[in-house]
């Protein structure tokens, strides 16, 4: 590691020259099979020839020109994002902490045109939406938001999974928003109770709230539909995602409904960088594979077909406390913590992570074969069998 790259990673040694699919390769030529995909990123896999053709063709064509103009290929991105989505226009981003911070700039001004001074969003313990000052104080993690003080104001929080505590702050007259995770990533891969969403719904109708939901990491097809609220058949009045959307290129987007889609007027926001051509681009082409190809539907069956194997090799374990997920995003909670087992498994040639201290992460990418599913759940469950 150099010393002119800023300490911010506990990176491992590994560096990779090229990437095949659901494959990397180190400059020794080993190979890696990728469980992580750049932490949900890579939903396509590497090298992947449709989009690394229209990297090629944009980049012969035209990176940038700012929104001062009109985007064509933001347009069409927009439109298909809208049509996915069910939701009615989109703000373009580089990342998932600014389309968070979007979304989070319209719910505080829906408030303020409602003439609610201190607009409140309530935000979720264990969440995590970002390292911005806002989306920091908006996570429910003190170890990202410790040295940062002062945070942010406007944010009050819950446990997550409960809704009689949501239901006990409908007092507040300052509340303008509910904004979560349909599951939590970073904090652990927590599954809400069927009926969650739906219960969120009918609060913010009633009280004229907005539902927020972060899809940052279970949009994009992981979780068995495109965006993880249609399992629950609601439509949240904002709903941000990043990661898997470019494959890699950095994009992000606010995608908003009704009354939220109204709010923002010239001059209320804006990005230099976001909804360039060559992002959104990328974005089509990853977006359109994903439908055409149906993976969604492929995440939910090699999802059940992982969980199923790692719950028949591991279930009756001392030290595993639960398995969980839904489609490609899965979770294997043990009992103290287990960050060794990145190295361990890296030895093994498997990329896997480790959140929330016990919790396994995995987060293939959703091009994964049968047997490459399967060669996944061999090596964590022999690491965790051999604690």
């Amino acid at each position: 590691m150099s010393d002119s790259v800023m300490n911010t990673y506990g990176r491992l040694t590994v560096a990779f020259e090229r990437g095949e699919g659901a494959w990397l390769i180190d400059a020794n030529g080993n190979r890696y099979l990728d469980a992580l995909s750049g932490i949900g990123v890579v939903a396509l896999g590497h090298a992947h020839p449709a989009v690394t053709e229209t990297i090629n063709e944009q980049g012969q064509r035209l990176l940038h020109t700012s929104n001062l103009y009109q985007i064509p290929a933001q347009i069409e991105l927009a439109d298909r994002l809208t049509a996915l989505s069910g939701m009615d226009n989109a703000f373009f981003a580089n990342s998932g902490a600014e389309a968070n911070e979007c979304a989070i700039k319209i719910s505080r001004l829906y408030g303020r045109k409602k003439g609610i001074e201190n607009p409140t969003i309530i935000v979720a313990d264990g969440a995590f939406h970002g390292r911005t000052l806002a989306t920091l104080t908006a996570s429910g993690s003190r170890k990202v938001q410790a040295g940062f003080e002062p945070l942010v104001n406007g944010f009050q929080r819950a446990p997550f999974n409960d809704i009689d505590v949501i239901r006990s702050m409908t007092k507040n007259k300052n509340i303008v928003a509910v904004m979560v995770e349909p599951i939590q990533g970073e904090g652990g891969i927590y599954v809400p109770d069927d009926g969650y969403l739906q219960a969120l719904r009918t609060i913010c109708d009633e009280h004229d709230w907005l539902l927020f939901l972060d899809e940052i990491q279970s949009g994009n097809g992981r979780t068995g539909t495109y965006f993880n609220y249609q399992q629950s058949n609601i439509l949240p009045d904002l709903v941000t995602t990043a990661k898997g959307l470019g494959n890699g290129i950095p994009i992000g987007v606010c995608l908003a409904r009704g009354k939220a889609a109204e709010v923002f007027q010239p001059g209320n926001h804006g990005s230099t960088f976001g909804g360039n051509p060559f992002a959104c681009a990328v974005g089509n082409t990853v977006v359109k594979h994903i439908v055409d190809e149906d993976l969604p539907k492929r995440a939910a069956v090699l999802g059940e077909r992982m969980l199923d194997g790692f719950r028949n090799r591991l279930g009756s374990r001392n030290n595993v406390r639960d398995i969980r997920g839904r489609g490609l995003m899965i979770g294997i909670e043990l009992d103290s913590p287990c960050s060794d087992l990145v190295k361990s498994a890296l030895d093994k040639g498997l990329l896997i992570n480790v959140t929330a201290d016990s919790v396994i992460r995995l987060l293939p990418p959703l091009i994964i074969s049968d047997s490459e599913a399967d060669q996944i759940v061999d090596i964590v469950s022999s690491l965790i069998e051999a604690l």
